[in-house]
This record gives C-alpha cells, structure tokens and sequence, in this order.
C-alpha cells in the first residue's frame, strides 16, 4: 500500500469571508481580435447641448454644439467605426435644426415688428 498524498491544512474560515474562486487578471484569448484604444470625443456633449438648445436657447448653446460636432466628427472620420460617429453627426445635424428654426424666429418677430412699426394707426401719427 502507497501512503495517502498529503492533504494541505485547510485555513480556518470566518464568517463572512469569501473564498477565492479563480485567479483573475487573466485574458482570454478570442480569435485574432485585439483591442485598440479609441480616442474619446465631446460627442455625447455636444448632443446633450444641441437637444437642449432646440427646447431653450435657440443659437446660443447650438453654436458652441455645432463647433464640438465637427471637431468630434474630424476625430472620428479618421478611425472608421468610432463609437461616437453617429451620435456626432446626430448632434450636428440636431444643432443645425436649431440654429435655422432661432433664425427663422427673429426674422419672423423682426418682420413682425416692422409692420406694426408701419402701420401708422399703431403709431399715432
């Protein structure tokens, strides 16, 4: 008879104490993929701005939107399959709407006031 393999002493568990299960930190291996660092953009940014200035404040906030749409779409156009490419371009697209529908705004209330400026009943003379 062989004698019996050394058993290892058993650590004495506290309650509450979690045992390891795995080792981690290590990576598997899927197929020929490997991860490629994107670089981060103002995207999400520039959407949240460009949403808001459509309901508030018109060309003041889609401005400043729209610069930070290009700017992220330079990023991204040159890294085909960005994350952030749709949302950039949605939020040019959004900021550009705002910008019309504000310039469309003042020259509806400019023309507006002209004719009520003309209108001599409105005026006195």
């Amino acid at each position: 008879m062989q004698p019996a393999p050394e058993q290892q002493p058993q650590q004495p568990q506290i309650m509450g104490q979690t045992q390891p299960m795995m080792q981690q930190g290590y990576a598997i291996p899927v197929g020929n993929m490997h991860a490629v660092p994107v670089p981060s953009t103002m995207a999400l940014v520039a959407l949240i701005l460009s949403i808001v200035s459509f309901f508030t404040c018109g060309a003041l906030m889609s401005i400043p939107a729209l610069i930070m749409a290009n700017s992220a779409l330079k990023i991204t156009d040159q890294m085909p399959g960005h994350p952030d490419a749709s949302m950039a371009k949605i939020a040019k697209i959004v900021s550009i709407i705002s910008i019309v529908l504000t310039a469309l705004g003042v020259l509806f209330y400019g023309i507006l006031i002209a004719i009520v400026l003309s209108n001599p009943a409105t005026t006195g003379v």
